[in-house]
């Protein structure tokens, strides 16, 4: 497994935080020495350019993409993480290259990534464009897809802060999904193989964040882009970046994701799939949405002029001032949440220093000014 040291010599440091667009990916892009293969394979609604990187010159081949959603972009940090590991001479790397090609989408919605949306300039939600590919970075994957001929599929996302992991008050900090094929939800071949997959990289998680990985619901769609994929019998698996205690910019959170592609590239090119079992799938718990960004508790105590004794819940709205990300609190529930729900950060107003604590919050006048 990976030291914190070494991890530190290969991050891509110049790229942090949560705001990450495409003029970062290309000027990392250049710098790539000439075994890795640079394509512009399309461009977006507002004509920017998309772009692929191929390295490796193995058969199994693995196509993996981000920032389908442009404002999920831990994972692009990551692959950009995993571009400077797949340039060490290590035997490990060696290996890799020589029994796969990886291809890697970075940013497949500029556009989404440069207004930090969910959706493309047309508003479209391009993972639910799978099948009628309205859009034309829906036609850019699904064109690399048919072309590429992956052995492989990884759809890398984000997810919110609400998630925790089952009904523990453990955050979800990575979740997996192996994307259903049908309705009936069975678990064809290529769903077999997503799974073991899964179990191998929960597994090496487990050592670094135990209790902290969660499994995605696996509601079939078709139109998502995941199970559209899986119904063509490609093994693919859908990465879900979530919240790590603290980090609000997801940089811890992007080493965890790191350190899954490298495992499910090193389990791939040493052909050792076979070794996990099919079964601890379904023990990885489900992903529950019991988390608040902020939990306030016996608020009666909080102030004079607030009556109600109902706890309240505060959620985060990412929102983007300039090339500034800010998180901007909104009341999200309010009620007797003590016993069903959790919070990142969690006040009890009959605690004299919590009381403190939340008084010397910047926001919590403004927020909270017109409860009554």
């Amino acid at each position: 497994m990976l030291s914190s040291i070494e991890y530190q010599n290969i991050k891509e440091e110049s790229v942090q935080g949560r705001y990450v667009v495409m003029e970062q990916i290309e000027l990392i892009l250049g710098r790539l020495p000439e075994e890795f293969t640079i394509e512009e394979i399309g461009y977006s609604v507002k004509n920017k350019s998309i772009k692929s990187v191929t390295v490796g010159s193995g058969s199994r081949k693995i196509l993996m993409w981000s920032q389908m959603h442009g404002n999920e972009s831990t994972t692009t940090k990551a692959v950009l993480d995993l571009l400077n590991f797949l340039q060490q001479d290590t035997q490990e790397v060696v290996e890799i290259k020589n029994k796969c090609t990886i291809k890697i989408i970075p940013i497949l919605n500029p556009d989404g990534a440069f207004a930090y949306t969910r959706i493309n300039a047309n508003e479209v939600d391009l993972n639910r464009d799978a099948q009628n590919r309205s859009q034309p970075e829906s036609v850019v994957l699904r064109k690399v897809y048919d072309s590429f001929k992956p052995n492989y599929c990884l759809n890398l996302h984000d997810q919110r802060t609400i998630f925790n992991v089952g009904n523990t008050n453990k955050p979800a900090t990575v979740s997996f999904l192996a994307p259903a094929h049908d309705s009936e939800r069975n678990i064809s071949k290529s769903r077999a193989i997503s799974m073991q997959l899964i179990v191998a990289m929960n597994e090496e998680l487990q050592k670094v964040i135990p209790g902290q990985v969660g499994r995605y619901d696996d509601g079939f769609n078709s139109n998502c882009v995941g199970d559209a994929f899986q119904m063509l019998n490609t093994p693919t698996i859908l990465f879900e970046s979530g919240h790590y205690p603290e980090d609000y910019q997801r940089e811890q959170t992007r080493k965890y994701i790191f350190i899954s592609l490298v495992k499910v590239l090193v389990v791939i090119s040493s052909n050792s799939v076979q070794e996990y079992k099919l079964k601890e799938y379904s023990k990885i718990p489900e992903n529950g949405k019991l988390f608040f960004d902020i939990l306030i508790l016996n608020t009666e105590k909080l102030n004079s002029h607030i009556k109600t004794k109902k706890d309240i819940g505060i959620l985060f709205k990412e929102t983007l001032k300039g090339t500034n990300l800010e998180f901007v609190p909104y009341i999200d529930k309010m009620g007797d949440l003590k016993n069903n729900f959790f919070g990142h950060k969690t006040y009890d107003c009959e605690k004299e220093e919590e009381l403190m604590n939340l008084n010397k919050l910047p926001f919590i006048d403004e927020i909270l000014k017109n409860i009554v």
